[in-house]
């Protein structure tokens, strides 16, 4: 367990502009902690190219978010924290903190994902709520967004078991409304989880970071119904970024939500019609392992150092994702230095630092 401060300062820093989960971890690398990264982030910034002070929230607005969440029942848990989900600190990054509501226990126990298609067929929603049952008698949890349509049959199929959904709001934030007692059930004998403060309605672009979630909770995804272009398929392809098992239910070509678990299929995922087909992917499945942390910054590496790197990258950056090691081999400096450099540039607004050792233009 970490102290009560540092916790509050990794929820200050993870909530400060410009710091999203690699910047986070990075600073965290580099300063021990995030006390001492909270006290470089004004430096930082400055060297990287901004002339703004960095917003960051204060101590009272940190206490008075877990004040929030304390409130409602939920525990602010950090990646510092032995509760912390294994599967979720060994994603690259993870994500610096999440907010929980419900059972404890669930998140540290073997999970499966059920996603699909919200506006589901009726035998969709049956399959999805057998399929549940069946993995939670098998002795895995199941995890889903709460969505309508597939994700809210597989909770109620799997609320009897252990089940966790994820919300792209903040972890109170009921979406939608007529899932109100799905979501009372959940948070009292479930597992409710967000990354966003309590009291956050949810917003477009915090979908994809729920996908993200429900992917790094599980050991595999299984898509039922999915168009060619939804929120499904985004999750699939982050499970398989991840390393995670992809199975899709096939399904009629002339029903347009079998188009996407279809596709899946053609692209090489696991056909599911079954139980047993998810037990079979699990068996064959790798254990996840946390990446190897970077190096530290060097000792004697001076500002002027870094001064001429972080021009040179900032000259190498495009809107094109270019991988950390690239970058590494086009400067000839370490790892560490680029990682540095990347850290100030992104503090400064100038780079993106995107999972999977990716950095784009700013």
């Amino acid at each position: 367990m970490t102290s009560l401060s540092e916790r509050r300062d990794r929820l200050r820093l993870a909530r400060a502009e410009n710091v999203g989960p690699v910047t986070f971890r990075e600073l965290v690398r580099r300063y021990g902690g995030a006390t001492r990264a909270l006290a470089a982030l004004p430096e930082l910034s400055r060297r990287g190219g901004r002339a703004q002070p960095l917003r960051t929230p204060s101590v009272a607005d940190a206490e008075r978010e877990i004040a929030a969440g304390e409130a409602l029942g939920a525990v602010l848990l950090t990646t510092a924290e032995a509760a912390f989900p294994p599967l979720l600190a060994a994603l690259d990054p993870p994500p610096p903190l999440i907010w929980a509501r419900g059972r404890t226990e669930l998140l540290t126990r073997r999970a499966v994902a059920i996603v699909g298609a919200r506006i589901a067929s009726a035998a969709g929603q049956r399959f999805a709520r057998g399929l549940a049952a069946e993995l939670g008698q098998a002795g895995y949890v199941m995890v889903s967004g709460m969505a309508r349509g597939i994700d809210a049959a597989a909770h109620e199929g799997s609320l009897a078991t252990g089940s966790v959904a994820v919300l792209a709001g903040g972890v109170d934030d009921v979406y939608p409304p007529e899932h109100c007692a799905l979501y009372e059930r959940l948070a009292a004998d479930g597992r409710v989880v967000s990354e966003n403060p309590p009291g956050t309605a949810a917003q477009a672009r915090d979908f994809p970071r729920r996908n993200r979630l429900i992917s790094g909770l599980s050991r595999a995804v299984v898509v039922i119904e999915a168009e060619m272009r939804s929120g499904s398929l985004i999750t699939a392809r982050l499970a398989a970024e991840q390393g995670r098992e992809v199975l899709a239910v096939p399904g009629s070509p002339l029903d347009p939500r079998a188009k996407g678990t279809n596709d899946l299929i053609r692209q090489g995922a696991a056909i599911c019609e079954g139980v047993e087909d998810v037990l079979r992917a699990l068996e064959g499945l790798s254990s996840v392992r946390e990446p190897a942390p970077d190096g530290p910054l060097p000792a004697d590496a001076c500002d002027g150092d870094l001064k001429a790197l972080r021009e040179r990258m900032a000259e190498l950056l495009s809107p094109t994702p270019t991988p950390r090691d690239e970058l590494v081999r086009a400067t000839g400096a370490s790892a560490a230095m680029v990682a540095a450099a990347l850290t100030e540039l992104a503090l400064a607004g100038r780079a993106d630092l995107l999972p999977g050792g990716f950095a784009v233009k700013g």
